[in-house]
């Protein structure tokens, strides 16, 4: 499949959906035209993943009346009515890519090595470092117990001391670990640690192993080269893991463009975007095991995986984390402590039920806002700059070093937040949907707020690798349901007195007020709109406290809502919090 890209056919391979998404070139540039969804198939009875993508593709074949495959052959090139230019995948499906990483120090190398694994789309299993506090036998158990699909071994700048990620080899060698798919074939692993201790690492590895080295993710402390390292995952993952999934290799043999993991080719997205438009992004996926994070601040891209925050299999460790009270607080009326606690656990041994009454819908937005929180906590702990860069001391003394690296995520200068996953992308109202985004996340000064409307993103991150402008255009027109934008001063004030003034133009007509502390105002705005701010003295919207901003903000399904609760949120009193909570629902009108 080769020359000009007029019609593309996408797929995604979830854990148990198959979807996919025809793209198609117009005079107005490309658009998302028709979708199909089938189950997945790679696990029994039928263990052929091709199957599962077949009947999607027939699904798009049936509704767009177009022929694209004859028999379990693609039809290209594409014509008026036939065929296709270009066929490209993803993958989550059995249980995505899962890797363990290992480092000498658990704050440096090791955060390094999580964030190489992560970037490239893995879920991380475990983080194995010198200084983790187990047993060496404790160590090699744990490999041994999880099966990962390929572990990535770093540690040690370049020429510095070898004994430390070899002890770490030794206990990879000693566990011997079995991969997920194909026992006949040795497990990969990724060295790249200290370039010096390479040929150690060899002997101790290179026969039990299918051992790779590469470029070390920390050459030296002040520097992070992740490149490298998620680049040979990528090709260890299609070469090994993939290759080993049932009906994988004849998948690759259709596709255009190498598999990528699902989360993966949802980072790239998100990297294409912020690159083409110059501007910071957080991004969630919230599923019913898992909660993914990613962002990019200031082009530096990161990702995180919450494995145990979720809206179904995981729920209960939501509550478990949060805390009971961390939940009661967003619903806005009385619910005994055992009555909440039996719907939650209905909803994990139920995981396909959905709301059915008001209050169902409200408890469940609730739990969504603490596993969403809790998620974007996990992630600014992930998403630091370099630990120990400043530090002079010897090893020894490294090993005891705290995480004084700061977060790379500062919400100030925060452009666009981008929600995807059932319990955001199917709220029955897009006002509950921005609600639980700025309640979780707390955006401060001007956000956009967004929507994936199917989860489009990880086709388009793939497909911003081969076209980066048709996948521009089908993000921009046909995947993002844009919200509105949320306007959030940050200061400290008496509830009830002036955070900010303002003055939206829209169309001509100017509209005007002032936002006191502890309110919520929403103005419905559909288009683009002029918007003016001058906040109180101490109060902050981006332009140093005090200081006015002028600004056009996209318009969206919800419009403009101003946010004077100041950050972080504080709740009043419990005899009174039920009310507040309702007078805030009223104010953005989540529940008419």
């Amino acid at each position: 499949m080769s020359g000009e890209l007029n019609v593309v056919i996408a797929t995604d391979c979830g854990s148990t959906t198959t979807k996919a998404i025809l793209i198609e070139k117009g005079e107005d540039g490309y658009r998302q035209t028709f979708r199909g969804e089938a189950p997945t198939t790679v696990e029994a009875p039928i263990e052929d993943v091709t199957r599962g993508v077949l009947n999607a593709i027939e699904e798009v074949e049936e509704l767009s009346g177009r022929k694209i495959l004859e028999g379990d052959r693609f039809i290209s090139p594409a014509t008026p009515d036939h065929g296709v230019d270009l066929y490209i995948s993803t993958s989550s499906a059995g249980g995505g890519l899962q890797m363990m990483v290992a480092g000498v120090v658990d704050t440096m190398t090791g955060e390094s090595a999580q964030r190489a694994a992560l970037g490239a789309g893995a879920i991380v299993m475990d983080v194995l470092a010198s200084n983790d506090g187990r047993q060496p036998h404790e160590k090699i158990e744990r490999i041994r117990h999880l099966r990962p699909d390929m572990i990535l071994l770093s540690g040690g700048t370049d020429g510095g001391t070898v004994s430390h990620v070899v002890e770490l080899a030794e206990f990879i060698a000693a566990a011997d670990p079995r991969p997920r798919f194909g026992s006949e074939f040795r497990l990969p692993v990724i060295f790249a640690g200290n370039r010096d201790a390479t040929p150690e690492i060899d002997a101790t590895l290179g026969e039990k192993t299918a051992l790779t080295p590469t470029e070390n993710i920390r050459p030296v402390l002040e520097q992070e080269n992740l490149g490298p390292a998620r680049h040979v995952i990528h090709d260890l993952f299609l070469e090994h893991v993939m290759a080993q999934a049932p009906g994988y290799s004849t998948l690759m043999d259709w596709a255009g463009a190498p598999i990528v993991p699902t989360p993966g080719a949802v980072g790239l997205m998100m990297q294409s975007v912020a690159r083409q438009q110059a501007i910071d992004i957080v991004g969630v996926d919230i599923g019913g095991a898992t909660t993914d994070v990613f962002s990019v601040f200031d082009q530096t891209f990161n990702r995180s995986v919450s494995a145990n925050l979720g809206m179904s299999y995981s729920v209960s460790n939501v509550l478990a984390e949060a805390g009971l009270e961390n939940v009661l607080r967003w619903i806005p009326f009385d619910i005994d402590e055992s009555d909440l606690k039996d719907r939650i656990k209905n909803k994990m041994i139920r995981p396909t039920t959905v709301p059915q009454t008001l209050e169902e819908l409200q408890i469940e937005q609730a739990i969504a806002r603490e596993a969403l929180r809790l998620a974007f906590d996990q992630h600014r702990a992930l998403a630091v700059g370099l630990k120990g860069v400043q530090s002079e001391r010897g090893l020894s003394d490294v090993f005891e070093q705290p995480a004084t690296g700061e977060s790379l995520i500062q919400m100030m200068g925060l452009d666009l937040l981008i929600a995807s996953g059932g319990v955001l992308s199917h709220a029955p109202r897009r006002h509950q949907t921005a609600a639980m985004l700025i309640d979780a996340f707390q955006p401060e000064g001007v956000t956009r707020l967004a929507v994936d409307s199917i989860f489009m993103m990880p086709h388009l991150g793939l497909l911003s690798t081969i076209d980066e402008q048709a996948a521009a255009d089908v993000f921009d027109r046909d995947c993002l349901v844009d919200l509105g934008t949320c306007v959030a001063p940050v200061g400290r004030g008496s509830i009830g007195t002036p955070c900010l003034s303002y003055e939206l133009t829209l169309e001509g007509e100017t509209t005007s007020g002032v936002l006191e502390t502890g309110s919520l105002h929403l103005i419905p705005c559909e288009q683009s709109a002029t918007l003016s701010v001058t906040p109180e003295k101490g109060w902050d919207v981006g332009a140093d406290p005090g200081q006015a901003l002028e600004t056009v903000i996209p318009g969206g399904k919800v419009g403009l809502i101003l946010d004077g609760r100041g950050r972080p949120i504080e709740f009043t009193a419990d005899e009174i919090r039920h009310q507040t909570v309702s007078d805030w629902a009223e104010a953005l009108s989540l529940y008419p």
